[in-house]
């Protein structure tokens, strides 16, 4: 569950957030605070996981909000002005949003945050569950538990995602803008048109990886990548 606030002056900005998050289900409003004052006197007592943060705001603007903050929690800009995007990400922003922005693009910003959380759970069952992503698939959002992918395979402007249930999900993504999304540490490209779940490698041979019941070529640029993966677990 993301807990969220929303610091912004503008009413509609809340609304349409929240309708956004209301789609999802894994998060959870906790304030809506129409200026960083409020939002400051209400952190002094309380924690969030996110804050969509407003820019353009009276009494105190939205960076110097941040910069008083002495353990952030992750930060979507909502803005319309985007000349501020280069100082946003020098404060470690996830995703900076011009306003208006619609629901697909909120979804990437969304995604960036499951991609970036790394969960250390001692019941691996629970691991399976505890980061998911939401892919357009069949003209609809899926929530894809990223514990459960196998691989995925690249097929022209769409990717298949191959899951431990035997699913295989054509969602609507180029490899590259999936593999972003996807946690750096858990998933591996080695092939132009694959990327393997680590953890769900069984075995390497030559140049062939076996998860599963599947077998997933090694594409000679991606020989390194393997490689050091390799080596890494002597």
């Amino acid at each position: 569950m993301i807990r969220y606030l929303i610091i912004d002056d503008e009413h509609i900005a809340h609304t349409i957030i929240e309708e956004y998050c209301n789609m999802l289900p894994n998060m959870q409003l906790k304030k809506n605070c129409y200026d960083a004052l409020e939002a400051l006197d209400y952190l002094r007592d309380h924690t969030v996981d996110l804050i969509f943060l407003d820019l353009n705001m009276p009494k105190l603007k939205g960076f110097d909000f941040l910069k008083t903050l002495a353990s952030p929690p992750k930060i979507i800009v909502t803005t319309a002005y985007q000349e501020y995007a280069i100082e946003g990400y020098e404060l470690n922003i996830i995703d900076y949003l011009l306003k208006p922005f619609g629901f697909e693009r909120f979804l990437k910003a969304i995604n960036k945050i499951s991609s970036l959380t790394s969960k250390v759970s001692i019941n691996p069952v629970e691991d399976e569950y505890s980061r998911s992503l939401f892919l357009r698939a069949d003209k609809k959002h899926i929530q894809i538990f990223i514990g459960m992918i196998l691989y995925v395979e690249a097929s022209g402007n769409y990717v298949k995602v191959i899951t431990k249930n035997d699913n295989a999900i054509l969602v609507r993504e180029k490899l590259s803008d999936l593999m972003e999304l996807l946690p750096k540490n858990d998933f591996l490209q080695v092939h132009k048109s694959f990327a393997v779940a680590i953890k769900h490698i069984k075995s390497v041979e030559g140049n062939r990886i076996k998860i599963s019941d599947f077998t997933i070529p090694i594409g000679k640029l991606y020989k390194m990548n393997v490689n050091g993966l390799l080596n890494s677990k002597l």
